[in-house]
């Protein structure tokens, strides 16, 4: 997995009530946990 989509991200969190600077603030640290161990998974699941 490369990453996500940040505007749809931000839209998310917009439609869900979070300030956009929390978002902008926590995103990529969510994002750079979430794709490596999305990683993990797939390189444990491919050999």
């Amino acid at each position: 997995m490369i990453g996500w989509d940040m505007s749809a991200a931000l839209a998310l969190g917009d439609a869900l009530g979070v300030p956009p600077l929390a978002m902008a603030e926590l995103l990529p640290v969510i994002e750079a946990v979430m794709v490596a161990k999305l990683n993990e998974q797939m390189d444990h699941s491919h050999g």
